[in-house]
């Protein structure tokens, strides 16, 4: 692996980890006060998330630049336009893996739809609005970067589609600490991994992961989030019969 690779990836874990010191720091600096309320620890956490991954994001992209250009698997690469209509049509298919992943979860194994990860990270980003800025865009394309350009993308080189997707899918689960939740995220790392080998271009899994992080954030708002249940619950009917 390009020795750039590991520089990406060393930046994504301490940005990952450095909530930790920047805690302690603060502390120090007699900036934080205990005991704290869930509000004020929501508004900390969330204002050095958007810090962090702000400059996570730049450093990266910087690090990238180094990395002599090659399409994955040296492959021509898709077009502009195949490449926009598979990001439209990755958004769709994501959509129908995760629905898919979700109904096996909650017949076959009785987990509920509700992710605690997904809820503790809308949490914070109603103390700190801005936080939308990390869900939407910015985590996205650090997560493609890491599980499907560098991991998946050297597995894959070296074996095959799915030693490569499932090895990525399951280290881009795991990093979520949803463990109930695990057969959806892998679905997911699954998807996205598909949608870069089969148009060699990162920026369509990108582009289909922000648009389903923006679903995530949309469905708060309680018109779409009546609209999305009804859409579920008749999957579910659907799905749910091969378990009845």
């Amino acid at each position: 692996m390009k020795k750039q690779y590991w520089y990406i990836i060393l930046t994504y874990i301490l940005v990952q980890v450095s909530a930790f010191p920047y805690f302690l720091i603060m502390k120090w600096l007699g900036f934080i006060q205990s005991p704290m309320t869930q509000t004020e620890l929501s508004k900390l956490s969330g204002t050095w998330t958007i810090i962090s991954f702000c400059i996570g994001l730049i450093i990266i992209l910087l690090i990238l630049r180094t990395v002599p250009k090659a399409s994955l698997r040296n492959e021509a690469p898709a077009s502009i336009g195949s490449a926009i209509a598979w990001i439209i049509g990755g958004f769709f298919l994501s959509l129908f893996a995760q629905s898919i992943a979700g109904a096996i979860e909650q017949y076959a194994f009785g987990i509920g739809r509700e992710s605690e990860n997904t809820q503790n990270i809308l949490s914070i980003m109603d103390a700190v609005p801005w936080l939308v800025i990390v869900i939407a865009l910015i985590g996205p394309i650090l997560e493609e970067i890491i599980f499907r350009k560098i991991i998946f993308g050297v597995i894959y080189e070296k074996t095959n589609f799915f030693i490569g997707a499932l090895a990525s899918s399951v280290v881009f689960a795991a990093v979520h600490y949803d463990f109930p939740h695990i057969l959806l995220y892998t679905a997911m790392g699954f998807t996205f991994a598909f949608l870069y080998a089969k148009t060699k271009r990162i920026i369509v899994p990108i582009g289909a992961h922000m648009l389903m992080n923006s679903l995530v954030v949309l469905v708060q708002i309680e018109p779409v989030k009546k609209m999305i249940e009804e859409q579920s619950q008749t999957m579910q009917m659907i799905i749910g019969g091969f378990f009845s």
